[in-house]
C-alpha cells in the first residue's frame, strides 16, 4: 500500500474508532482524523513488527484494517486522558 492508502485508511480508522469510542473529543474532528491517521501508521507497524503479519499490498486486508482501527483506539483513549479535561 502506499503513503496515501495508509492516509486514506487511517481517515476510516479515525471515523471507526470514533463510532466505537463516542464522546466529546478535546480535538474535535480534524483531531480525531489525525490521531486515525497516526493509529493506522502505528498499527500496521505494530503488526508487522510484533505480530508476524506483514503489511500486505491489498486495501482490504482484514488484519490491516483491524490492526488501524485497533492502534486509532488506543491513541484517541490516550488523547482523551492526558486531555480530555482541558476544556471545561
Amino acid at each position: 500500500m502506499t503513503i496515501i492508502s495508509w492516509i486514506i485508511l487511517g481517515l476510516l480508522a479515525g471515523a471507526i474508532a470514533k463510532f466505537l469510542l463516542p464522546g466529546r473529543d478535546p480535538g474535535g474532528f480534524i483531531g480525531t482524523t489525525l490521531i486515525g491517521i497516526a493509529g493506522a501508521f502505528i498499527g500496521g507497524w505494530i503488526s508487522s513488527r510484533w505480530l508476524d503479519h506483514p503489511i500486505t499490498k491489498d486495501f482490504y486486508d482484514g488484519t490491516t484494517w483491524a490492526s488501524a482501527i485497533g492502534g486509532s483506539l488506543v491513541l484517541l483513549i490516550v488523547y482523551r486522558l492526558l486531555f480530555g479535561h482541558s476544556r471545561n
